[in-house]
């Protein structure tokens, strides 16, 4: 029997560490506010408990309400067979593949934004239309990475932006590539809902965000999301680890060990920003997204002096 190719190794680690890092970034934020905190592998059980309960649906809802769980999860592991987590080869790759990185993750929030609307609730309404907002520019800045990512490397594919060039772009282009990596970290926090962007422990209608666009959502149709949501975390830390720490010219086993720690280092990271920053007000989050784009269009700049 042929061996397991070492991406789908890599991305079943992915797949299955995922849940642990709210947890991990979450204990942190806890420590350092002076809290216990929840166990770390606490969404471990909650998904097992959700997928023990029955669903509940609103008799106002209908079939794109129930079609969205499964949507957001598709696409975000398809986005993720497109990334070499490994820092080789992904899954599967091709040329512009990194335009189909960002669709696939934007197919997956639109999903959820219509299954809000489908349920004809005005706070869930609102809770769509600031995934909606935070995107716009969310968007944009990962865009502008992958373009600087690609001026570096030379490559237009995820393969050549997180792979073997990459490792040898930083020789020339240590400080774009710095700034790709600054400009990835910011997108995490607004891509997995996490502080200042988002609150996940809020319950407070003002100050949500992502957890009002789920609301409705029960059983394992809200496991389903909440896992899916944990994934998008996992896959963002990724890219923020392959960037700053290529793992072409590493043995296997050690870029797998240091993908499992980076992951678990990039969470702890995420609890720090959370306990050290408040939350910005809606109004200061496009400011913070333009922010990254433009730090990671200057690295671009800089590559084309």
């Amino acid at each position: 029997m042929s061996p397991i190719p070492q991406p789908l190794i890599v991305l079943a680690i992915l797949l299955a560490l995922a849940p642990a890092l709210p947890g991990i970034a979450a204990r942190t934020t806890a420590l350092l506010t002076g809290r216990r905190g929840p166990p770390v592998l606490q969404l471990y059980r909650d998904l097992a408990r959700l997928m023990r309960k029955g669903a509940v649906f609103s008799t106002t809802t209908s079939w794109v309400f129930r079609a969205a769980p499964a949507v957001v999860l598709a696409s975000t592991v398809l986005a993720a067979l497109l990334v070499p987590l490994d820092g080789r080869a992904p899954v599967a790759g091709f040329a512009g593949d990194l335009i189909a990185f960002a669709a696939l993750l934007a197919l997956g929030r639109f999903a959820l934004v219509l299954a809000g609307l489908d349920t004809g609730s005005s706070f869930e309404g609102m809770g769509a239309s600031r995934e909606l907002a935070v995107s716009l520019f969310a968007e944009p800045a990962l865009l502008a990475a992958f373009v600087t990512l690609a001026l570096a490397t030379g490559h237009l594919s995820l393969a050549g932006l997180l792979g073997a060039p990459l490792a040898g772009a930083w020789g020339h282009a240590a400080a774009s590539i710095a700034m790709v990596g600054v400009c990835l970290f910011v997108v995490l926090l607004a891509e997995a809902s996490r502080g200042p962007v988002d609150d996940p422990a809020t319950h407070l209608e003002l100050t949500m965000i992502h957890e009002v666009t789920i609301l409705d959502h029960s059983g394992p149709d809200l496991g389903v999301l909440l896992y899916a949501g944990a994934l998008r975390f996992a896959l963002f830390a990724a890219l923020v680890l392959t960037v700053i720490i290529p793992r072409a010219r590493l043995d296997p086993a050690a870029a797998a060990a240091i993908l499992v720690v980076g992951l678990a280092g990039i969470a702890v990271l995420v609890g720090i920003v959370e306990s050290v920053m408040a939350r910005l007000r809606l109004v200061h989050i496009p400011q913070l997204l333009v922010g990254a784009a433009a730090l990671a269009a200057l690295g671009g700049m800089l590559l084309l002096r």
